[in-house]
């Protein structure tokens, strides 16, 4: 293999293992053992591990290793597994040195309390921007992928990259997502949307939207208190390239990713249309200026 792949080669090559490892997860979902939970977290959704977390982490490491052994490679569970050191890097490198990163299990409280709308997300990050980003739902037989300023795909499980189709969303009804931490956006946005702020509203009996339910029409916009590298802000990338909205909690643009700390960018707001995006700005600015009170 290529020492300096493209990403879409990436995508290419790592697309048929990820069903399988998809397989895998959906197979064992209703045996599925729970591990100790991760500490220094603040919320339940960041504790929960799996033995399907560690499998599919350990799954694409060895096959980075052997498909691409000069990538750098950041996962979710890079402590715990046993191929970290075999990288090159975990860190961003310099311009189209890419850092491939990956989120083996995203929603896995989602996972263990049976649900469907956990993800796997596999991505290709630049040292500014990413590249693109590939997450695969097995549990609801879906895949999307975006390619870097070429927008977001779609296609089953059955599809190859070339199968997919461009995805164009269709929103339905006004439910906005709102993150661990973001709860105080809900009251003033109740007044015009079906508000789903995760803290009070996940239900171990009730699925719930989650932030990927913006690829599918579910929701209008939602807001994350952090774009986490491997997870929310690469869902973002996947609805920026689709058409959406994304910006940071005050309006701008998303900062580099070589200028963000610990993985992650801040807070970020994704809307649907410019109208759904002013009404979360000003509900952000309207709490801002109560807790200032």
């Amino acid at each position: 293999m290529s020492h300096t792949p493209t990403p879409r080669l990436i995508l290419e090559t790592l697309l048929p293992h990820l069903k399988v490892a998809a397989a895998y997860a959906h197979q064992i979902q209703t045996q599925i053992a729970t591990r100790p939970e991760k500490e220094g977290y603040d919320n339940f959704f960041a504790t929960a591990l799996s033995d399907a977390d560690l499998s599919i982490q350990t799954f694409v490491e060895v096959l980075l290793l052997g498909y691409f052994p000069n990538i750098r490679f950041y996962g979710e569970e890079h402590e715990q597994t046993y191929n970290t050191k075999y990288f090159r890097s975990i860190e961003l490198g310099p311009p189209d040195d890419y850092l491939v990163t990956l989120d083996p299990i995203d929603g896995t409280r989602f996972y263990l309390d049976g649900h469907t709308n956990y993800q796997i997300i596999l991505s290709v990050l630049n040292r500014d921007e990413f590249e693109a980003v590939l997450a695969i739902s097995p549990g609801q037989n879906i895949y999307y992928y975006g390619l870097r300023g070429q927008g977001t795909f779609q296609g089953t499980l059955a599809d190859t990259l070339e199968a997919c189709h461009p995805l164009k969303l269709a929103p339905s009804g006004e439910t906005i997502v709102l993150g661990w931490g973001m709860e105080t956006l809900a009251e003033p946005l109740r007044p015009k949307y079906r508000v789903i702020d995760v803290a009070n509203s996940y239900s171990r009996e009730q699925e719930i939207p989650g932030f990927s339910s913006i690829l599918q029409g579910e929701v209008v916009g939602s807001v994350n208190r952090a774009g986490q590298f491997i997870d929310s802000a690469a869902l973002a990338f996947l609805a920026q390239e689709a058409g959406c909205i994304v910006t940071t909690l005050d309006g701008n643009p998303p900062p580099p990713l070589y200028t963000c700390h610990h993985y992650r960018r801040g807070g970020l707001v994704t809307a649907v249309s410019e109208s759904v995006h002013q009404d979360i700005l000003r509900a952000i600015q309207m709490t801002q200026l109560t807790s200032q009170k």
